[in-house]
């Protein structure tokens, strides 16, 4: 009932920037908090950060000081500001969303590529 769809992602050279926009639409009344997570090629999926409603963050210590996630929450989209990328960075990645208080529904959206090259 929550789509969510992506867009930003594409190929930079190392040390280049980024920017990952995550639009929410459908049944986004209750989206408590939104996310960015990355998967790489036989790796598991893991949290890149997570932003509250209220815009307490979380980020993954790989990418503390060099990404900067932001939120609308008027317009449900989530920001991903990615700088000094690194080769290691290049994953598919995709935006999360939480919905409810008491069950919680959690949504992806289809993920967009991210390529970091040397």
């Amino acid at each position: 009932q929550v789509q969510l769809a992506e867009s930003g992602g594409g190929l930079v050279q190392a040390g280049g920037s980024l920017r990952l926009s995550c639009a929410a639409s459908g049944s986004i009344a209750n989206i408590n908090t939104m996310g960015w997570y990355r998967q790489a090629p036989g790796k598991q999926r893991e949290l890149v950060v997570d932003i509250t409603s209220g815009g307490l963050t979380n980020y993954a210590d790989s990418v503390k000081g060099r990404f900067t996630i932001s939120r609308d929450n008027a317009e449900n989209t989530v920001y991903l500001q990615m700088n000094s990328l690194k080769p290691e960075d290049t994953a598919v990645y995709s935006c999360n969303a939480r919905v409810g208080r008491i069950l919680i529904s959690t949504y992806w959206g289809p993920g967009t590529q991210v390529t970091v090259s040397s």
